[in-house]
């Protein structure tokens, strides 16, 4: 399995939902870097399980070690290794999943690509539950970035057929970015839309069922000309981080399939020179990337969560021991809706892509 990624700031993650531990080491930090371990818990504690009616009701506190590369809240340059304990498994509910394939799980071509021997017990490295030390490392990458001037954040767009109002894509300002962050489970531009949010969300675990959405994501405070074509832009460094969260099956910069619909003359970005004297452009449909490479705008993206896949609802599925056919109920515990705690990790691989782009840049331009 490959599970590391980056080119100047690399992350690798470890771990299964089940296993006794998950956690990840984050080389080529730089070294005196300030980290906050309140600040940490805090974006840990937005994506941790049993924390709202919208989440599965399995309780994991979630509190990472980081057993190096730290000294007296200064990184030291070192690899910095993160442990987060697992403490709440139930994995009699997956006895039967080495032999009944879940629908829309990886339990079959994981099955396949590892002749049998992955660990399918809460989907193993497959699941979700590895999320956790992705946030945990985007929360440090995050904390260098606000230093350097950068702000992430992400709010939820869409849930079922509810929509959010979406990101000002040219005056987008670092302040509402950090007030998502402190906004609670659900965080939205619009917060009298979350009795609707919630409403869809409930209707659909008492169905034995679930239901997915769109996480929109931004950056501010880019320099422009971070990037570099043909397969280095940042378009290309940012869509593995997110595809590589479990459950995304889409990634869109700035207008993304919307441009199908437009033409040139409204695609096209104008420049303009803002009361500063600085380049800006008067719209935003490129999402602050052209050519691989940021004009300085906004960074703008928007990630498709699919529904959850574990349901309660009777499914087919085979039987790979005797050849049949069979029927499904997914036992466990589990999300009726991943998308309002999949906002801090989204928000966690942009900040990582980012602070490995910049670090990488900052490095070629060293004598």
């Amino acid at each position: 399995m490959s599970s590391t990624i980056g080119n100047r700031v690399r992350l690798s993650i470890f771990g299964e939902s089940h296993g006794e531990a998950i956690g990840c080491v984050l080389d080529g930090l730089p070294a005196g870097e300030p980290l906050s371990m309140e600040e940490i818990l805090r974006q840990m504690d937005r994506r941790a399980p049993g924390r709202d009616q919208t989440a599965t009701t399995r309780r994991e506190s979630d509190t990472p070690r980081l057993v190096s590369g730290v000294l007296d809240g200064r990184t030291t340059g070192a690899p910095l290794a993160v442990i987060i304990a697992n403490e709440n498994q139930r994995s009699g509910d997956y006895s039967s999943l080495s032999r009944l394939p879940r629908p829309g799980h990886a339990d079959y071509p994981g099955h396949v690509r590892y002749d049998g021997y992955n660990d399918i017990r809460g989907g193993g490295h497959f699941s979700g539950r590895l999320t956790a030390p992705l946030v945990c490392a985007g929360a440090i990458c995050r904390q260098i970035l606000e230093r350097r001037g950068v702000t992430v954040g992400a709010h939820i767009l869409r849930i079922a057929e509810v929509e959010d109002s979406r990101f000002d894509p040219v005056s987008l300002q670092a302040e509402t970015l950090k007030a998502l962050s402190q906004a609670g489970p659900l965080p939205l531009l619009d917060a009298d839309k979350a009795p609707f949010l919630r409403a869809a969300v409930e209707e659909a675990r008492l169905q034995a069922d679930s239901v997915g959405g769109i996480i929109e994501a931004a950056a501010v405070g880019l320099p422009a000309g971070l990037g570099s074509p043909m397969f280095d832009g940042v378009e290309n460094r940012l869509a593995p981080l997110l595809f590589g969260i479990p459950a995304v099956k889409g990634v869109e910069f700035g207008d993304g399939f919307g441009f199908a619909a437009l033409r040139g003359s409204q695609a096209n970005d104008p420049y303009a020179y803002d009361d500063k004297g600085a380049v800006v452009t008067t719209s935003n449909h490129n999402g602050g990337v052209t050519g691989g490479i940021t004009n300085g705008m906004p960074l703008l993206c928007r990630v498709v969560i699919k529904p959850t896949s574990s349901i309660g609802q009777k499914q087919r599925t085979v039987d790979l021991e005797t050849g049949r056919e069979a029927e499904l109920i997914v036992k466990g515990r589990h999300d009726p809706c991943i998308v309002p705690r999949a906002v801090p990790v989204v928000e966690a691989a942009l900040a990582l892509g980012l602070l490995d782009m910049l670090e990488s840049e900052a490095c070629a331009l060293r004598p």
